[in-house]
């Protein structure tokens, strides 16, 4: 049955990565449909990310008085009412509008899951999960690519939301496993736990939520803005192919925290984020390499998804030890909030900088917000210790 309740999380991982890489991949040609600048995708991510910044932060209070099980089944349902919506859109401004259940159904399903395996499971379930959000992350690419091949980029977004019914369907058959997983003693702790509020006062949160707006922040202008960067740097690719490369730093993120999942119990969650980061910065460099074709960027790409892989699962695994069983799920929902702040502003303030000076700035942006969520990290450990 543990083991049975585990796949079903999986699964919902899987569900949480499928919407993430759509609006990336598909924007090249949303942006002729709807004919509006290259950088109006940052408007429409930035809305779903602040939606998704609320219902982080309401998470703990959900996760109080509301099972996981049933957050986790409504924030599917509002994404399944956002992808649909998404495919029917006929101008720019209709996309702000099924934005927000959009945003909505990110934020309090990832928090809420997290905040569940980092108390009832070991860093290396948590890294295996997380690769399962970039399995997930990774198809959308492939589905989108598949609609313009065939048919349009509304498709994608469809043929995506059909998926999501599924995995809904699913979770709803699995609810009695949840009920089995949790004992009195795990409830009463929930409902005891502590508010935002006193959390955030508490020794290393705050440097915490930095390196998680660091990282998040470089995540995000990747998911955003990786094909437009093959698109802007590199002559003579089609339409289709450029879509497909949403998928690099999502098949990087999925290597990353598979290899990840094996290791992690033995080198801890410290270590593993340090290897982290120095792999993204070879990656970095790989993209900086100025050639005209596009495969060194292609690899560079993927060892920068790969060196992400662990560094999201690892911060978060380690709440409860960091900060105490207490503070934990208010813990990771200041952390999910913190990181899609920088989800929400850093793609469109990127998105308005390459306009002006051109997106081969990307890797810049990039190796300064790896610095940042090294450094940072690194000053919660010795806050930590004192």
């Amino acid at each position: 049955m543990a083991s049975l309740l585990v796949a079903i999380i999986y699964l919902i991982f899987i569900s949480l990565g499928l919407p993430d890489s759509l609006l990336g991949s598909g924007w090249p040609k949303m942006q002729v449909f709807f004919g509006v600048p290259s950088s109006y995708a940052g408007y429409v991510s930035m809305t779903i990310c602040f939606m998704t910044i609320i219902s982080a932060l309401f998470s703990p209070k959900f996760i109080k008085k509301i099972h996981t099980k049933w957050i986790v089944i409504v924030s599917i349902f509002l994404t399944v009412i956002g992808l649909f919506g998404f495919s029917v859109c006929t101008s720019y401004y209709m996309l702000f509008i099924f934005a927000i259940p959009f945003g909505l159904g990110a934020g309090a399903i990832d928090a809420a899951v997290n905040h569940y395996v980092a108390n009832h499971y070991s860093g290396a379930v948590m890294s295996f999960l997380h690769c399962f959000y970039g399995v997930g992350a990774m198809i959308s690419p492939s589905i989108m690519a598949a609609a313009l091949k065939h048919a349009r980029w509304n498709e994608g977004y469809r043929w995506t939301a059909y998926l999501q019914i599924a995995i809904l369907v699913v979770v709803i058959l699995s609810l009695p496993l949840w009920s089995k997983s949790e004992s009195v003693e795990e409830e009463e702790e929930l409902k005891n736990g502590a508010g935002i509020r006193e959390t955030i006062k508490a020794p290393g949160v705050v440097l915490t939520l930095i390196a998680f707006f660091a990282y998040c922040s470089g995540e995000a202008i990747c998911f955003v803005w990786t094909p437009s960067y093959f698109a802007g740097t590199k002559a003579g690719l089609s339409d289709g192919l450029i879509a497909s490369f949403g998928s690099l730093i999502f098949g990087g993120l999925m290597l990353g925290r598979m290899i990840s999942g094996f290791i992690s119990n033995k080198l801890g969650d410290r270590l593993m984020i340090r290897l982290g980061i120095a792999v993204e910065l070879v990656g970095i460099l790989m993209v900086f390499i100025p050639t005209s074709g596009y495969i060194a960027a292609a690899i560079g790409f993927v060892i920068i998804g790969t060196g992400m892989g662990p560094v999201y699962p690892s911060i978060q695994h380690m709440a409860p030890e960091n900060f105490g069983k207490r503070y934990s799920a208010a813990a990771i929902g200041l952390q999910m909030a913190s990181a899609y702040v920088g989800s929400t502003f850093m793609p469109t303030i990127f998105g308005i900088t390459q306009q002006s000076v051109g997106i081969w700035i990307m890797p810049v942006f990039l190796l300064v917000f790896a610095g940042l969520n090294i450094g940072f990290m690194e000053l919660t450990y010795k806050v930590i210790r004192k």
